[in-house]
């Protein structure tokens, strides 16, 4: 494997203390969470807007659809490296808020599902800047301690959103909820005025076709980033899959509706502490190792739960299923910052574009294997516990097989 060369970070303008730069890429981030997270309550009620069945899987394609728009992240990355990360992060929140008040006027599911594609298209823009002023600030074990308390704020949402969209649904409909992230990514945008540029100076990608052609080649030539990149898209899969069936299956196969935002709720907790704990773990270990250590422990997860879910002769008990499924998604969620921060770490200059293929690996691929997932669960969730076992287990060893003929780089 050839030699990481490291390009250090050199940002043209003085910038924010790191406090409130982690905290603000946190809330930018939070804005694609808070998207998805507050109108679960409501899927309910569009299935009885649009005339749906109640075992309609249409209303996952909400979430589905938004991921889809991930894939413009092909577009802003190369612009991130080319015009800068800030013109990039403006367009996100110029898109993500008209696809947001365009939701509330939707005539058809149709057009909600277009409405929701633009957000998304939005939110590609904010994360791929949000990705590329990170690596700009940070490498290595930094960026992916950095990452991992980025996540910790992000991950307050899934706690505090579905239970803000229950509340307004109780005292309005499921319009005022959709509009309600509007609000916030206005206060967020008045808020991201103050962050400086921090596009590294030196080579660029270029505005002709064949700069940026060949810039993307170059990513694609890394083993370390396909890898990386590789590992987070897999396991994302099932998680994007949890994420827009949750609701279903918590309300529909087992029945129990009004436990939906209190189970999603705890389990978001859950994955926000498992971030913080994942700091720590790189902080001593390092981000490969920690990296190897949670692929580990969400393989022995996965395969307990396939196998309890197969040897019920009924559905396997809600807090049973809901307890492991609550630690794999932690585990996940903690896996992905040393994941991205390694697939990133030799990417220097290319930053932007290396985000943007990531990202687009990572949440459109991921959320397309998660559809597929979706639409098998139907009756039962043994479709999904099969997918955290063959998604964990390619994941452990596509990290295996790297580490075997990996020379020892600046992360161990």
């Amino acid at each position: 494997m050839q030699a990481i060369e490291v390009n250090q970070p050199k940002p043209t303008t003085k910038d924010i203390s790191r406090t409130e730069f982690i905290t603000m890429m946190a809330c930018i981030e939070l804005l694609t969470a808070l998207a998805i997270d507050i109108m679960l309550p409501t899927f309910d009620s569009l299935r009885q807007h649009f005339h749906l069945g109640t075992e309609s899987t249409a209303t996952a394609r909400l979430v589905t659809f938004f991921f889809f728009g991930q894939f413009f992240q092909l577009v802003f990355g190369p612009m991130a490296d080319k015009y800068g990360r800030i013109p990039v992060i403006r367009i996100g929140f110029l898109l993500y808020l008209s696809g947001c008040i365009a939701t509330v006027l939707a005539p058809s599911m149709f057009w909600l599902l277009m409405a929701r594609f633009v957000m998304g298209i939005g939110s590609s823009a904010m994360f791929v800047s949000v990705m590329a002023c990170v690596r700009d600030r940070f490498v290595g074990n930094e960026m992916a301690r950095a990452m991992s308390l980025i996540f910790t704020i992000f991950l307050i949402v899934p706690v505090v959103a579905p239970l803000l969209g229950a509340a307004i649904l109780s005292v309005s409909n499921w319009q005022v909820v959709f509009l309600t992230p509007a609000l916030f990514a206005t206060i967020v945008f008045i808020w991201s005025l103050r962050l400086k540029e921090s596009k590294p100076t030196g080579e660029q990608v270029g505005a002709n076709p064949f700069a940026v052609f060949q810039s993307f080649r170059e990513v694609f030539a890394n083993r370390t980033f396909i890898r990386y990149t590789a590992i987070s898209t897999i396991l994302f899969a099932a998680f994007s899959s949890y994420v827009s069936s949750s609701e279903r299956i918590i309300g529909t196969i087992y029945g129990k509706p009004n436990l939906f935002v209190y189970i999603f709720g705890i389990i978001g907790f859950c994955m926000s502490v498992f971030t913080f704990i994942n700091a720590r773990l790189v902080q001593k270990l390092g981000a490969r190792r920690t990296l190897s250590l949670l692929l580990f422990i969400y393989v022995i997860l996965a395969i307990l739960l396939l196998i309890l879910t197969l040897s019920s002769e009924a559905h396997i008990h809600l807090f049973v299923l809901f307890t492991i499924v609550g630690l794999l998604q932690s585990v996940n969620i903690a896996i992905e910052p040393n994941s991205s921060s390694l697939a990133l770490e030799p990417m220097g200059d290319k930053a932007g574009m290396a985000a943007s293929i990531y990202g687009t690996s990572y949440l459109v691929v991921g959320a397309f294997g998660g559809s597929l997932i979706d639409s098998l669960l139907v009756h039962s969730v043994v479709p999904l516990t099969i997918a955290y076992c063959i998604g964990g287990l390619v994941a452990l060893v596509l990290f295996s097989i790297g580490q075997r003929g990996n020379s020892k780089g600046s992360y161990e």
